[in-house]
């Protein structure tokens, strides 16, 4: 069996200088920062500059990461900061056009859109019942490589506070609690942009399969 090194692990190496522990750490969350930072900023480039500052900061401050919250969280933590802060000087640049992610407290916090009934997901925050159509036993039901780009475009299509939250619980698989520590959002919004993320995801691939 492969042995893959734990975050703490290459953490440690990194702390005595390893420099072949930065990289793999980069490896590993390279492509999770860049996708969360797309979504707060307005452009590609912007995005690649908030994750390149993110690492300076990180080998800069290691000596600080106490353990009191995971190392990914305290990399999208950083990111977003960074992320804010790349966003408010290209929003100045560009002449007040606004960037792709507002920051915690706007009123794009609140997405509008409808929101789900609580009811669908069960105490974990999972789908309760699975998306219509989608039994394993359909012969014709569609495959994960023809759902994933689906899912992608149906994820970018949402606002940019609902795809954030999204894409932390779940595809990076953070706690709730976690989300909020990252974006700076109360635990209520953060369950309420959830919901409304889910459910138009929910929509979109609904009507997908049943056009299949």
């Amino acid at each position: 069996m492969l042995d893959v090194e734990t975050d703490l692990e290459l953490l440690g190496r990194l702390r005595e200088g390893d420099e072949d522990a930065f990289v793999m750490l980069v490896g590993r969350y390279q492509q999770s920062m860049l996708r969360l930072a797309r979504t707060m900023v307005p452009s590609h480039a912007v995005a690649e500059e908030a994750v390149q500052d993110t690492w300076m900061g990180v080998v800069r401050g290691i000596d600080r990461f106490e353990g009191r919250s995971s190392l990914k969280t305290w990399l999208f933590r950083i990111l977003a900061n960074r992320a804010r802060s790349a966003g408010s000087s290209e929003h100045r640049h560009t002449g007040g056009r606004v960037p792709l992610g507002a920051a915690p407290g706007s009123s794009d916090d609140l997405d509008e859109g409808p929101a789900v009934d609580p009811s669908f997901f069960d105490a974990r925050g999972q789908w309760a019942e699975p998306v219509d159509g989608w039994g394993s036993d359909s012969e014709d039901r569609l495959d994960a490589a023809t759902l994933a780009p689906l899912l992608k475009i149906a994820l970018e299509q949402l606002p940019p506070r609902q795809r954030q939250v999204v894409l932390l619980r779940d595809l990076e698989g953070l706690s709730g609690g976690e989300v909020c520590e990252v974006l700076g959002v109360s635990a209520g919004n953060q369950r309420l942009l959830l919901h409304r993320g889910r459910n138009q995801l929910r929509a979109a691939l609904e009507t997908v399969v049943r056009k299949g």
